[in-house]
């Protein structure tokens, strides 16, 4: 029996320390996909402790045959669809603030303005599923149980998703260029 599979079983018998040591490292990836599903800092954190609170109140319904890491996500998932609001902060309008061409050199800001782009490109289970092959490192059998779709609706979004990044890639390394000779 693994040490999570031991954690989850006390845990389940009401043992907190044990649910704490469970989620402890979950927690730094929940919050910084949820960053990216929330209007604020704030309302990340909001629905981190959410999700961790379902997660302890609920966990005698967690099924073995799938991985914590991907119940977690999921209930993440429905607890920031939750907390969106009129009023959200869409993620496009942060990109103005960060066309500056010296960040542009910087590797960590490239990145940033990638996951900007997809954002504001793709639709939210596509990034979504993006995000969590690509920045938290899941399989696809445990995005597709995450988002509650199949294997082949995941592969085939995943390849649709890059290509819709590339193109833009593509499309921003010709506007660079353009406005360097133009």
């Amino acid at each position: 029996m693994s040490s999570e599979t031991a954690l989850i079983e006390a845990a389940r018998k009401g043992s907190a320390a044990a649910f704490s040591d469970l989620v402890r490292g979950y927690r730094e990836g929940l919050l910084r996909f949820l960053l990216t599903r929330s209007a604020s800092f704030a309302d990340a954190e909001d629905a981190l402790q959410d999700t961790l609170i379902n997660a302890y109140r609920y966990l005698h319904s967690y099924n073995p045959q799938w991985r914590f890491s991907t119940w977690l996500y999921r209930i993440a998932i429905n607890n920031a669809a939750k907390r969106r609001t009129a009023d959200t902060v869409e993620l496009g309008d942060l990109a103005d603030e960060e066309s500056d061409p010296l960040s542009h050199c910087i590797q960590h800001q490239d990145r940033q303005n990638l996951w900007l782009s997809a954002r504001r490109k793709l639709s939210d289970e596509v990034y979504t599923a993006m995000w969590l092959r690509y920045v938290e490192d899941m399989s696809v059998n445990d995005i597709a149980a995450v988002l509650e779709r199949s294997v082949s609706w995941t592969k085939v979004n995943l390849m649709r998703g890059r290509k819709t990044l590339e193109a833009e890639l593509d499309n921003s390394a010709t506007d660079q260029k353009s406005k360097a000779y133009g």
